[in-house]
């Protein structure tokens, strides 16, 4: 608390959430704002490991504004759970890092007028291209040295360390408290950690996760202590690995795995099993559906009245609904206000049956699918499937980081919105997935994506880092 309280005095004094699109906004590189505090002395697993964090967390008297222009001048009176959990370890937090506004986007492109944009550090120099979205300012923090807090509500951490040549884990649904981070969709979001290394994902994760009170989809502690019994029974190594290959995920000129890896992957006795899916090739639009549905419903609390900037609320020009809907006009960016008319389509009385309801059936059906191929059961639900798999492998995106064009704006919409295809199906069944660093497409990263059953994140750190020493002795990341 000490150290949320200084952070706050330091804000204040440096005037950081005073003028939007400014020089605190417009800063190049990664960081909508950098911490003016200097790390002091500290104790704790994370001692003085400097973390930084997506500007949707809460960090209290730093600024909060999601990317977005109706959030303009808001500094958060308190500090998100899984920030706090950082502090209390002591690590110190060194800023707070841009994304695509409020976490819609696959290439960090959908930000106001004036942000500088976030140049990808991992790949030819002279060339420039995305670093992936809607965390892709976090990624960037990691390559240049940092550990790194994003979320991931449809692929928002994996994409962005697939494309930046960092490790990228969406733990599963429930493991992180989401206190105090702003919601995008409440049944898909989560915090995910970027980091240099599987290590020092792990190392975070371990501070993060755990039971919280405040948040009503946060998995208690008996059900973590079942995952733990679960995840256990796996084998310990490659050895007697099963490794599934989802047939679905073989995109036609699409990025695919090494053969090499795969080979190495054998080599230390794991076995790698072809398994079919069908519900992935529907996740995508089933994802769209129920993610912008959930949007247009949490977004709804940006009108005004208490959300909005600060110079737009102190206009009495006009009220109540035109007020409201100038506000949000002006307030939100087209790509949200895009996929909030979506939303609020799929839930109008026209549209509901045959979308939003056909999408939750889909998610369904993709849950039991995916139960149906693991091995280990989830802890909730009886039995694994005897002779099942224990994680699934497939590539992160279709490619490597996208071009930008001149004036760093991405690719179109249809591309941008293609680009998730490979990582919505894990948010869907709220399973744990991790980017790994695999290969270089024409000298940019591309990343390989272990998947587990939910709760099983130490077998998928067990399996990445297979993947990880193969690439780093083979010299492919």
């Amino acid at each position: 608390m000490r150290s949320s309280l200084r952070l706050a005095q330091g804000a204040k004094q440096a005037n950081c959430g005073a003028a939007f699109g400014g020089e605190t906004y417009s800063l190049p590189g990664p960081y909508a704002w950098r911490n003016p505090a200097a790390a002091g002395p500290s104790s704790g697993r994370l001692a003085g490991r400097p973390i930084a964090v997506k500007d949707n967390i809460s960090y209290a008297g730093a600024p909060t504004t999601c990317s977005s222009r109706i959030l303009e001048g808001y500094t958060p009176p308190y500090t998100a759970a899984c920030v706090q959990r950082l502090v209390d370890e002591g690590a110190h937090i060194v800023g707070k890092t841009k994304m695509d506004e409020f976490g819609m986007g696959s290439e960090n492109t959908h930000m106001p007028e004036g942000w500088a944009p976030v140049p990808n550090p991992s790949g030819p120099a002279g060339e420039a291209r995305s670093v992936g979205g809607s965390s892709g300012g976090s990624a960037a923090a990691v390559a240049e040295g940092s550990a790194a807090l994003g979320t991931d509500t449809g692929g928002s951490v994996r994409l962005p360390a697939s494309f930046c040549g960092v490790v990228g884990l969406k733990p599963s649904y429930g493991m992180i408290s989401r206190y105090g981070v702003v919601s995008y969709a409440d049944s898909l979001d989560c915090v995910g950690v970027l980091g240099s290394t599987i290590d020092v994902v792990e190392e975070v994760f371990g501070v993060l996760s755990g039971p919280d009170g405040r948040d009503m989809t946060c998995a208690s502690a008996q059900t973590r202590e079942r995952a733990a019994e679960i995840a256990a029974a796996a084998p310990s190594s490659l050895e007697g690995l099963r490794i599934g290959l989802p047939v679905q995920t073989h995109v036609e000129g699409a990025y695919q795995i090494p053969r090499a890896l795969l080979e190495h992957l054998k080599s230390q006795g794991a076995e790698l099993v072809p398994v079919d899916i069908p519900a992935l090739r529907l996740s995508l639009p089933a994802y769209y559906v129920l993610a912008t549905a959930e949007a247009a419903s949490n977004l709804g609390r940006f009108g005004g009245s208490w959300w909005g900037s600060s110079w737009e609320r102190t206009r009495d020009d006009d009220s109540g609904v035109e007020r409201r809907r100038r506000i949000r006009s002006e307030g939100f960016g087209y790509e949200v206000r895009k996929r909030i008319l979506a939303g609020t389509h799929a839930l109008t009385a026209d549209a509901f049956n045959n979308s939003y309801l056909k999408a939750l059936a889909l998610r369904h059906d993709l849950k039991q699918q995916y139960a149906d191929v693991f091995a280990l059961p989830h802890p909730a639900k009886g039995v694994g499937r005897e002779g099942g798999v224990h994680v699934l492998l497939h590539p992160t995106a279709i490619g490597p980081a996208p071009r930008l064009q001149d004036d760093g704006k991405g690719e179109d919409a249809r591309y941008q919105y293609l680009q998730d295809v490979l990582t919505t199906s894990a948010n869907l069944a709220g399973l744990p997935a991790m980017s790994v660093p695999a290969s270089r497409v024409d000298g940019w990263p591309v990343g390989v994506s272990v998947v587990g059953q939910w709760g099983t994140e130490d077998v998928v750190f067990r399996t990445g880092r297979g993947i990880e020493e193969w690439a780093k002795a083979s010299g492919s990341s």
